[in-house]
């Protein structure tokens, strides 16, 4: 199957790719104005809407099940192999598109997924280091040590946000406790889960 997919497409084929390229667009890349059918009548005109509905249900099931796996080369001649061969499954030639989209897609679609799951910020850097503080005519206080963390945020590929954040050695005592209780969280629960599975 790997070496025929180095081969151009033949004619038949070709709809198969848009239709391929086509579900990407509507369910990983977010694209609404490609509908169901502006497929049919671009791709499959002779097709019937039943029929068409069919084909795109099974491929749009098989690339949803490629890309939520990641599947590598290996993985996703195995799976296509199984697909061949089950009842109802696809052809030697569908398979062979599949692993030529796939193989073209298969970055910008995990890329998309993980865009897509991330709900709130994401911490892009983060920096720190210790200033002393001098004694000034209206503070008190001399040659305090303070503690400034920068973090860069990002929100889906937007611009990023720079957030300072200054602590005195009170202040970091405590911001240390909290992150020591969150990490014995996340230890506790690690282990309870791990336990599930041995």
């Amino acid at each position: 199957m790997a070496a025929s997919a180095e081969h151009p497409l033949p004619e038949p084929t070709k709809p198969l790719l848009g239709l391929l390229n086509g579900i990407a667009q509507s369910t990983f890349y977010g694209n609404t104005e490609i509908t169901e059918e502006l497929l049919r009548e671009q791709l499959y005109p002779e097709t019937s809407s039943q029929e068409f509905g069919v084909l795109l249900a099974k491929m749009k099931g098989i690339i949803k099940s490629i890309a939520s796996a990641d599947m590598d080369s290996n993985q996703l001649e195995a799976f296509l192999t199984a697909q061949t061969k089950k009842p109802g499954g696809i052809t030697t030639d569908h398979a062979i598109v599949v692993a030529k989209f796939w193989k073209n897609q298969r970055a910008k679609i995990h890329e998309s997924l993980i865009n897509q799951s991330k709900w709130e910020n994401s911490l892009k850097n983060i920096s720190w280091r210790i200033d002393l503080k001098t004694q000034s005519r209206h503070i008190d206080q001399m040659n305090s040590p303070v503690a400034i963390v920068e973090m860069e945020l990002e929100k889906n590929g937007q611009e990023s946000e720079l957030l300072t954040m200054e602590f005195d050695e009170t202040e970091l005592n405590k911001m240390l406790k909290k992150l020591s209780k969150i990490e014995d969280s996340i230890i506790s629960l690690t282990q309870k889960s791990s336990c599930f599975f041995t």
